[in-house]
């Protein structure tokens, strides 16, 4: 049997059955990372070592017949702009490229609670600034499912990895769909909660009104799982909600009898791929025979969000990425004086997507500028959010493509950044509404590349877009099948 093709509650319930050891679990999973990670390149930093000792800590735990919960023993690995106590945590950044933090950030207090084996550090475009992973300084991620494709981003390493059987979890991060995304390009499920559900402490910011963590996993019950384990309020994070939390599991029932989904049409949009738009109407119709009610809605600002975003996040960026001066924080290149320093630190170590986006960022924050362009989108921020609070009124739900194309060739897009951008016309609204969404396997394309189906919610209403995600879920086989590691190279 193929332990790393398994979801994580099945590996649970073997744990607990003594049907298999945590250690043996972990060896089948690092003999996995061994196998294809060459080809994949999921990973940064891999923790063998420290993985097999936690194994074998939970083996003990079990042996004496202590009470096993959901993540001890199970494989998972972190996006590395999470911080890891004694873990580089790079963001795939030469300015953090030996930078091991002090401290866990509040995700990783809670996972470690739990006792789960941590297999490494995953990773991203840098400072999750991207859409395809190609953007790490490191290397290029490539898709399990066609390795001359990109996994998506910037949590594109996560997403390969739990596709891969390279780990059983793994966390993530979403600012503009960087969870959804690569979910629906790997063929996997992410899902980013409400904004303040989870802690933002310790992941190191991008745009700190956007950002939020998130669980990767191969099916909606172990994402349920991982999100009764990390969300909570936090008293280190002061936008973290004080809203009580649920049982997200006890959310997964077949039931959408009566559940109203709005379809907005402005999600449909021209220039979307065919097969993309065929997957994601099939899934609806499966909805409706399932008895759910099908509403069309509108949200009639969807069309600013994409320039909305790439004013707000570059903004919170450029500020947020000022503490790396080669003083405060990051490597340092030296120079004849501090400015020269600073200059040659931020060049040589920065990126040119970071670069790009800093610039964007600071232009847009600039005397004689700031109301024409970040104070306006700001205003169009809140517009966005009223139509989601209007859609809702009448529906329980609103379901759309998670992204407009399948994945797409290594190296197709990387040269055009608006291209790119323009990736992320159905993941970005939510960040700048704060809402919950998730994405779930809903088909493949003629190419044999998945496709994602993306499940928003109201805020702080994770359990129904859960227990919509789970009913479609149970009635396909999308999400049982492993990534094939093909390609033609």
């Amino acid at each position: 049997m193929r332990y790393f093709a398994q979801p994580g509650h099945v590996l649970h319930d073997m744990l607990v059955k003594k049907e298999i050891s945590a250690t043996e679990l972990t060896k089948d999973v690092l003999a996995r990372i061994e196998e294809v990670e060459g080809t994949i390149g999921a990973y940064l930093t891999l923790t063998k070592e420290t993985a097999l000792k936690e194994a074998a800590a939970v083996d003990e735990k079990i042996a004496r017949g202590e009470r096993t919960t959901f993540l001890e023993g199970l494989p998972g690995a972190i996006k590395d702009n999470i911080c890891t106590c004694g873990v580089r945590t790079t963001c795939a950044s030469k300015i953090l490229e030996h930078f091991v933090p002090p401290y866990d950030a509040t995700v990783m207090k809670k996972i470690k609670a739990v006792s789960p084996v941590l297999l490494g550090k995953t990773n991203l475009d840098e400072f999750a600034m991207g859409g395809s992973t190609e953007n790490s300084a490191y290397h290029v991620t490539r898709n399990p499912w066609n390795t001359d494709c990109v996994p998506g981003g910037s949590s594109g390493g996560s997403a390969a990895a739990v596709a891969a059987g390279m780990a059983i979890w793994a966390l993530g991060s979403d600012t503009g769909g960087s969870i959804r995304q690569p979910a629906s390009f790997c063929g996997v499920v992410g899902l980013k909660p409400t904004y303040g559900r989870v802690s933002r402490y310790g992941l190191v910011a991008y745009a700190s009104s956007l950002d939020q963590i998130g669980p990767l996993a191969r099916d909606v019950t172990d994402a349920a799982n991982l999100l009764n384990i990390i969300s909570g309020h936090d008293e280190m994070d002061a936008t973290s909600s004080a809203a009580k939390v649920p049982d997200f599991t006890a959310a997964l029932r077949e039931d959408v009898k009566g559940m109203k989904i709005g379809l907005p049409k402005e999600y449909f949009t021209e220039g979307m791929d065919p097969e993309v738009e065929k997957a994601v109407r099939e899934a609806i119709e499966t909805y409706r025979s399932l008895g759910a009610e099908i509403i069309e809605i509108s949200l009639p600002h969807t069309s600013y969000a994409i320039s909305t975003y790439y004013l707000i996040a570059p903004a919170e960026a450029a500020t947020n990425l000022q503490r790396y001066d080669g003083v405060s924080y990051g490597e340092r290149v030296d120079g004849s004086d501090l400015v020269e320093m600073m200059t040659n630190t931020r060049t040589e170590k920065f990126g040119e997507e970071v670069k790009r986006r800093i610039m964007i960022g600071n232009y847009a924050l600039s005397a004689g500028y700031y109301d024409a362009y970040y104070l306006k989108a700001l205003k169009v921020r809140t517009l966005i959010q009223q139509d989601y609070t209007a859609a809702f009124e009448n529906v329980d739900v609103i379901m759309c493509p998670t992204a407009p194309t399948p994945a797409y060739p290594i190296g197709s897009m990387i040269s055009d950044p608006l291209q790119m951008y323009l990736q992320d016309i159905c993941t970005v609204p939510l960040n700048l509404a704060g809402l919950p969404g998730i994405s779930i396997p809903c088909g493949t394309s003629s190419k044999g590349m998945p496709i994602g189906l993306q499940i928003i919610g109201k805020a702080l209403d994770e359990e129904t877009i859960l227990r919509a995600a789970y009913t479609y879920e149970q009635s396909q086989d999308y999400h049982k099948e492993l990534a094939p590691l093909g390609g033609t190279n």
